[in-house]
């Protein structure tokens, strides 16, 4: 079953009752309740939102990711499950102790599969990709010749037709703001899927910033990236260059959990592929 995303953009009260979320609206005494079992992600992004201990410890006794933002409404913080799975300290140690060339070796499919899936949307917007494809098939272990940039290269500068100029850059100009939203609900999803899977979302395979305690989210969700890219190019072919993150976009964005991905001819979305594909240490 797709788990739900809520986003919650105004002033409210959330608690819980009968094990639902309860959303009580503080400036139109609106109220919605939904069954906490059924949710996989939930967004605060108003700075009048208050949310009750009870509500937040049911949310992640449910592996819910719980997103915060700031005042400018951009994702800034992710609260996660600390005991996702009966055997996490199993799992953990597995982890630990995988050998260097396996987390080569799966790098290796990483970043073929990432360029690969760049590839397909250059290809659904009429670029050519046949370079990128070949560049996938090229990539050796742990992308030693850092094919990953090279194919990064060229798909930004084609990927966004009014922006021949774009540079991928999260602090730069649009659309890098749209990007970055969508890229903060995808590590989200495949964050709240690694703790679920019994793994340890700070040790990476390849990202290995000591101040991220994300490193294996961004590793898994980096094939992922191009479904966020598909929702973005049709926010850009609709808004033209005026991209001002609004709520029309952000519902856009909170529909990437439900997309659908592909792998060995199946057919499941996002939120369900994340995980089923990553419990390589099981």
């Amino acid at each position: 079953m797709i788990k739900r995303t809520l986003y919650f953009g105004n002033p409210a009260y959330l608690k819980t009752k009968d094990e639902q979320l309860v959303f009580e609206g503080t400036d139109t005494g609106e109220k919605i309740s939904a069954p906490i079992e059924d949710l996989g992600i939930v967004i605060l992004d108003h700075q009048q939102i208050t949310i009750s201990q009870g509500l937040i410890a049911k949310l992640l006794a449910n592996n819910v990711a719980l997103i915060t933002c700031d005042n400018s409404h951009h994702p800034t913080g992710l609260l996660l499950n600390l005991d996702g799975h009966t055997l996490q300290s199993q799992k953990f140690q597995a982890k630990l102790e995988a050998t260097v060339p396996l987390k080569k070796q799966l790098w290796q499919q990483t970043i073929s599969c990432k360029i690969n899936n760049q590839a397909a949307m250059l290809e659904s917007v009429r670029v050519t990709a046949r370079n990128m494809r070949n560049w996938a098939a090229e990539v050796k272990s742990g992308d030693s010749e850092n094919h990953e940039a090279v194919a990064a290269a060229y798909y930004w500068k084609n990927v966004f037709q009014i922006f021949p100029e774009f540079k991928r850059d999260r602090f730069g100009e649009p659309p890098n703001n749209i990007l970055n939203y969508g890229y903060a609900i995808l590590r989200a999803i495949v964050a709240r899927s690694i703790v679920g899977s019994g793994l340890l979302p700070t040790l990476g395979l390849f990202h290995k910033n000591q101040y991220n305690a994300y490193c294996l989210a961004d590793d898994i969700m980096e094939p992922y990236r191009p479904f966020v890219d598909k929702v973005v190019i049709n926010i850009v072919n609709l808004n033209g260059k005026f991209l001002e993150l609004t709520p029309g976009m952000k519902k856009d964005l909170l529909k990437v959990p439900a997309m659908d991905v592909q792998i060995n001819g199946e057919k499941k979305p996002i939120d369900g592929c994340c995980t089923k594909n990553h419990s390589f240490l099981s």
